[in-house]
């Protein structure tokens, strides 16, 4: 009798595991099979997701919080964040960091500003009332290539000189027409839906 109690006890104990990981199973095939088909139509909820945090971010982050520290203590959480790209800018098989801003911090009427890093991190330059994307030339000055900058609807080239970019590209030399369409595009924010990192 009791040999019969303890195999009946075993046979229930058994089925009831079963039951529960069969339970667990099915609940995450479905919020796989969820999660899997919201984000194929394009629909998921990613804000919570943490960003990819890799050296050059690590990089990125702390030169900004160097080059802006005056700045931090009147900016909200929604101003601190920031987009880059990297690209040799001097054929030195090293990247250069284009970081920009698309914030009512960092942006105005007049555009957006962002800067230019080298890959260490110190800076080439900052940029002031340009809008996305900036153009990467064929051409090149003091070994660096030549950038196009958009302003207000209108392009202009902006060339290296003593080590730097200007500024304000809007008082350089205006190309006519639109950007050439060979040029490489950095921080094509809208169009690439780049990722926004904090700091």
């Amino acid at each position: 009798m009791k040999n019969a109690f303890l195999i009946a006890f075993a046979v229930l104990m058994f089925c009831g595991c079963q039951n529960k990981e069969k339970t667990q199973s099915n609940i995450i095939k479905t919020i796989a099979e969820d999660t899997l088909s919201k984000t194929a139509a394009g629909t998921a909820d990613v804000s919570n997701a943490p960003a990819k945090d890799d050296k050059t971010v690590g990089l990125i982050r702390k030169q900004l919080n160097v080059l802006l520290k005056k700045d931090l203590p009147v900016m909200t959480k929604e101003n601190r964040f920031f987009y880059y790209e990297a690209f040799d800018l001097n054929n030195d098989k090293k990247d250069e960091y284009f970081i920009g801003f698309s914030n009512s911090y960092f942006c105005g009427s007049g555009g957006c500003s962002g800067y230019i890093l080298n890959n260490d991190g110190s800076v080439i330059n900052s940029f002031t009332i340009t809008d996305f994307p900036i153009y990467i030339t064929t051409s090149s000055t003091e070994k660096f290539y030549d950038l196009i900058f958009e302003n207000g609807g209108k392009f202009y080239i902006v060339k290296m000189k003593d080590g730097k970019y200007p500024s304000n590209p809007s008082v350089k030399q205006e190309l006519t027409g639109r950007a050439p369409k060979e040029n490489t595009k950095v921080l094509d924010i809208e169009g690439k839906k780049l990722e926004k990192y904090s700091f």
